[in-house]
């Protein structure tokens, strides 16, 4: 059995050969990989972050696809438009700040790239001792040309093959208060939110009749948000969050495609609350504790036949500094927590370092093919 059809077997709540083995190497390991720094990768689109990301995949034979996020502007439908330019530049950092011609506004933050680490976004210009207003700057060059939109989706699918599946951005997240200034703004002025949760609810259902009128659908639909229960209770979480969470589940189930939650940090809440109330097919990465609440085998008794689980080796203790007879065993462990039955996938509790050995990945891709057989 190919990885992607060992992958469609579990979201159909079939059973496949072996329990499929998806490690979270979103960014820092694909970007490793290359050899390349890594503002190439982020600003320069060479290669962009998608093809790192399949061409690791296709490396460690792993299941892929939950983990690829970028697809440039595939809808076309963000309130503002924006454009990358550089404000400074040296041999260590390159800080790119978004500007729109349309309303003559500077964002808010900067995004501060490095050689050997993922940018670093949301930073305030003047903690790097540059103004909120840049007084200079220049545009990006020699940006790698790729395709865009529906095409870039297409092409991506095309690089991904049997190696795993692909999915769309559903317009729906499960993170709205990003930032401790929004708890203070939220209690001050909740309409404000409210108003941002309807806008992302209408934007969802305009991306649903677009999708189910593809000829070639996604796999299924991003729609999640890392730390969805950091800054946001669960009783805002309910207010802000679950209305949309319920609506593109319903409506993505009506035309048959799942739905997919990640959001690293604490989650056991947000599994009760999805497996029960609204129709989410899976849900990742169920860290454990301290960075996570999440026991896998309480999961999995409480709500593995309502929802697929996908999880949860620790990144750091075990994938980065553990040994492979730690992979090995973590991983046992995982698979004898949850995968009796189906409706699960092998993964990582977040997502792994840049400097997680190779012989670790691989000791976790074989204990899923031999281990976990059906």
């Amino acid at each position: 059995m190919n990885k992607r059809d060992r992958l469609l077997k579990v979201l159909n709540w079939e059973l496949p050969d072996c329990v499929p083995v998806c490690p979270d190497i979103s960014n820092m390991v694909p970007a490793r990989l290359t050899g390349k720094p890594f503002w190439d990768i982020y600003l320069y689109q060479d290669p962009p972050l998608w093809k790192a990301y399949i061409d690791a995949v296709k490396y460690f034979d792993i299941d892929g696809g939950f983990e690829l996020y970028e697809f440039g502007d595939l809808f076309d439908d963000e309130e503002i438009k924006w454009e990358k330019k550089i404000i400074f530049q040296d041999d260590s950092r390159i800080i790119t700040q978004d500007y729109s011609e349309i309303s003559d506004e500077w964002s808010q933050f900067v995004v501060v790239h490095t050689k050997d680490n993922p940018p670093a976004t949301d930073v305030d210009p003047r903690l790097v001792g540059l103004n909120p207003v840049p007084d200079k700057w220049e545009e990006v060059k020699n940006v790698k040309q790729w395709p865009k939109g529906i095409e870039l989706w297409k092409l991506i699918k095309k690089e991904m093959g049997e190696h795993g599946i692909v999915g769309m951005p559903s317009g729906v997240e499960t993170l709205i208060l990003r930032r401790p200034e929004n708890i203070y703004e939220y209690y001050e002025n909740p309409q404000k939110y409210f108003d941002i949760r309807d806008r992302m609810i209408n934007r969802m259902e305009k991306r649903i009749k677009t999708i189910s009128n593809l000829e070639e659908k996604p796999d299924f639909l991003f729609c999640g948000a890392s730390g969805s229960l950091i800054f946001q209770s669960p009783d805002i979480f309910r207010e802000l969050v679950l209305p949309a969470l319920k609506r593109v589940t319903e409506l993505a189930a009506d035309i048959g495609i799942p739905t997919h939650v990640h959001s690293c940090g604490p989650e056991t809440e947000l599994v009760k609350i999805a497996a029960e109330e609204t129709k989410l097919t899976i849900i990742d990465p169920l860290e454990i504790p301290p960075m996570g609440d999440c026991n896998l085998a309480e999961l999995k008794k409480l709500y593995g036949k309502k929802i697929i689980l996908k999880g949860n080796l620790h990144t750091t203790e075990v994938l980065l500094n553990g040994s492979k007879a730690d992979v090995i065993e973590a991983s046992k462990k995982a698979i004898d927590d949850a995968a009796k039955g189906g409706g699960f996938v092998l993964s990582t509790g977040d997502q792994c370092g840049r400097d997680t050995p190779n012989e670790n990945i691989f000791a976790m891709v074989e204990t899923a093919r031999t281990y976990s057989r059906y």
